[in-house]
């Protein structure tokens, strides 16, 4: 498998996953987990050596270790055991090797049966009992006939491996002379928290959403009460910032609407994501994102945003 073997138009508001399973044998009748995770996140899948286990001093009893994997030493990590499902480790199990946010790191699971298209309006938010589960990383479900998805955060896994990877820099936080206005939307609320206390430092007054969909309707919102009021759109809002894998709307489909509308498209728009990476950059250009920024570089992202704000602006005086 490989990424440019994908080809999905960007901003049709779909995406790929692949999907995967972990066998639960900790019932009287054994169980099969399925769960999915964006395809573009995905370098291949491998076999996993024999002889995996935890290692004493593993910073998780998920953390089996490293195994090379040609020029790389691959990180592994027991997916089952991070969702606290019991599963036997079996000779034909394999390794989802995943790249993002800069990091490849490979997940070891039961199986893989294929990959499949999907709008990100089929994604359903996780129910109660699911969302409150402990080391929770499930984003969504989807249905797929008898059998229901669970999709993975496989970000939120490794943020909490490694804590220091979603804090902020708050020394570093580069300070606006004035007051800015910024929508965001991410689908995490951790993420949203951060982003939100990250632009407040910055000084910027900021309307969060939590998915693209919901960010669209909010602009449109802002857009309408502008013009009620006799006002351009850049006196009101400055600049938006999104995620790109969100349910309902995906970044991608929220930042071209922007640029196809006439009011909205004066203003500059920031994809923030871990699927920011030299593969995948086209796809972010493909829809006239302003810039690109990979998390977790919040420290970097403000400072841009205001660049970005003060070209505009000069833009507009210049014609």
């Amino acid at each position: 498998m490989s990424k440019s073997d994908i080809l999905l138009e960007t901003g049709t508001n779909e995406f790929e996953f692949i999907e995967f399973y972990i066998d639960d044998d900790s019932l009287d009748a054994p169980r099969r987990d399925y769960f999915g995770v964006n395809v573009a996140k995905v370098l291949e899948v491998v076999e996993a050596p024999a002889g995996l286990e935890v290692s004493e001093g593993a910073p998780h009893p998920s953390y089996l270790g490293t195994i090379p994997l040609r020029d790389l030493i691959l990180p592994v990590i027991d997916l089952s055991v991070w969702l606290d499902i019991k599963k036997e480790i079996k000779e034909t199990d394999l390794i989802v090797v995943t790249e993002f946010n800069g990091e490849v790191t490979g997940f070891l699971v039961s199986g893989v049966t294929q990959i499949h298209r999907v709008f990100w309006g089929d994604l359903e938010a996780p129910s109660k009992y699911i969302s409150e589960v402990e080391t929770n990383c499930i984003t969504g479900t989807l249905s797929l006939g008898e059998r229901f998805v669970l999709m993975i955060d496989l970000e939120s896994i490794l943020a909490e491996l490694n804590p220091g990877m979603m804090k902020l820099d708050e020394e570093n936080t580069y300070h606006g002379d004035e007051v800015y206005k910024a929508v965001i939307a991410d689908d995490s609320t951790s993420v949203r928290a951060l982003l939100l206390k990250n632009f407040e430092n910055a000084n910027f007054e900021v309307n969060a959403f939590s998915d693209g969909e919901q960010a669209w309707q909010g602009l449109l919102e802002i857009k309408r009460k502008a013009a009620e009021e006799g006002r351009d759109i850049t006196e009101v809002l400055d600049i938006v910032i999104a995620d790109i894998e969100m349910p309902r709307m995906d970044g991608y489909t929220l930042t071209k609407q922007i640029k196809e509308d006439k009011e909205l498209s004066k203003l500059p728009v920031i994809l923030f994501s871990s699927l920011i990476t030299k593969g995948l950059f086209h796809k972010g250009e493909q829809v006239k994102a302003d810039d690109q920024v990979t998390k977790p570089e919040f420290s970097a992202l403000t400072e841009r945003a205001i660049a970005l704000i003060e070209k505009y602006r000069q833009k507009s005086l210049d014609v």
